[in-house]
């Protein structure tokens, strides 16, 4: 594939700004585990673009995304992480107070409000479309946003086969044994182009190599054929540095997939590796044009988590090597950005790179500048 961007898609402050805009406040993000949302009052916070978010746990147990912003004066409501609300959100500048549902319930002299026309309504606080997916928080700023499933339905057929390729894996009873956060200093477009190719493995993972064969290829689950997967290599039991399971098969794997690994990459900002034992799942964050912060969580099933004895550091190792060796790549490939000759070339296993950057013009509004059919109408559905 010949070069199509320069430079300046990864170092410009103005593109990741659009970007935030017209991608991460227009698309369906995933922002964090619901683990810690049980309960009507709890809440997470996580950042969609530009904008700061509340996922909040009605009384009626609904899920809401709402703009953490308050209507008066614009002050953020909640600067914490994740906590207890309570029974109401309450701002801390002029006590303006709002329901577990985003209505505002009390405020002082709220009646001389009312009177001057501005009425209750329309000061509740600022709707965002939330939805549970996997065991996780997901929101989309869009003003009319679609349901998550139009976005990732074409996705999982493109890469996996079919819409339906993660039922096996029942993600959403999974539990997060271990997470670890990686802050990056690359554009976060540059970890989609590594998690898109596997043209480097040979050279830059011999750990995850040995593990997978076919990985020596040049060739990955990303980038090889629909929904096959890599073969753990024969002497191999499970996906780990010591080349031995961590837990028992998930409950309703195929047989056939005992030995497999695969992955999907779900645009704009999650991956998700699958195993035969566990699930980890990826959340992109662009913090800045050359700074990406990276969670990585292992899923396993809560009875093998709960079991005697259980320790996945033995799997959790193994990848976790591969992805410090992929963003010190990344890294290096950010210094070189600034060069007034950088100009990528990407041979045909880096192919899926393409349908990446072509997603990102369409998304953009970028597409027709460079002439190129986006991925979506040449095979009916992102890579």
């Amino acid at each position: 594939m010949k070069p199509s961007w320069d430079g300046t898609r990864y170092t410009s402050a103005q593109v990741l700004m659009q970007e935030r805009r017209d991608i991460f406040e227009r698309h369906w993000i995933c922002v964090g585990r619901t683990k810690d949302l049980s309960r009507p009052g709890s809440f997470l916070r996580a950042d969609a673009g530009t904008e700061s978010v509340l996922l909040v746990r009605g009384r009626d147990g609904e899920l809401r995304g709402l703009l953490n912003l308050c209507r008066h004066r614009g002050a953020r409501l909640c600067v914490e992480r994740e906590g207890e609300l309570g029974s109401s959100l309450r701002c801390m500048y002029h006590g303006w107070t709002y329901g577990l549902d985003g209505r505002l319930t009390g405020a002082p002299h709220l009646r001389e409000l009312t009177q001057e026309g501005a009425g209750k309504g329309g000061l509740d606080l600022h709707a965002v479309a939330a939805e549970e997916w996997l065991g996780y928080a997901w929101v989309n700023l869009a003003a009319a946003a679609a349901p998550l499933v139009e976005q990732m339905n074409p996705q999982l057929a493109h890469r996996l086969g079919s819409a339906d390729a993660l039922a096996e894996y029942t993600i959403d009873d999974l539990v997060a044994v271990a997470s670890r956060i990686y802050d990056v200093r690359a554009n976060w477009k540059m970890i989609f182009e590594n998690f898109s190719e596997c043209y480097h493995c040979p050279t830059l993972h011999p750990e995850l190599s040995a593990a997978l064969p076919y990985f020596r290829t040049g060739y990955g689950t990303i980038s090889g054929p629909v929904g096959q997967g890599a073969r753990l290599a024969d002497h191999m039991t499970g996906f780990s540095l010591s080349g031995k399971p961590a837990a028992a098969p998930l409950p309703r794997l195929s047989v056939e997939s005992h030995r497999t690994f695969n992955s999907v990459n779900l645009w704009p900002n999650t991956v998700l590796v699958l195993l035969p034992d566990h699930v980890v799942c990826f959340r992109v964050e662009p913090r800045a044009p050359d700074r990406t912060i990276i969670t990585a969580d292992w899923l396993f099933h809560p009875q093998a988590a709960a079991a005697p004895g259980f320790d996945p550091d033995d799997a959790i190792t193994l990848l976790d090597i591969a992805n410090r060796q992929d963003f010190e790549a990344s890294e290096r490939v950010q210094l070189g950005a600034s060069s007034t000759h950088f100009a990528p070339v990407y041979p045909p296993r880096e192919h899926v790179i393409g349908d990446f950057h072509r997603w990102v013009d369409d998304a953009l509004g970028t597409r027709e500048q460079s002439g190129t059919p986006s991925a979506v109408a040449r095979e009916g559905g992102p890579a």
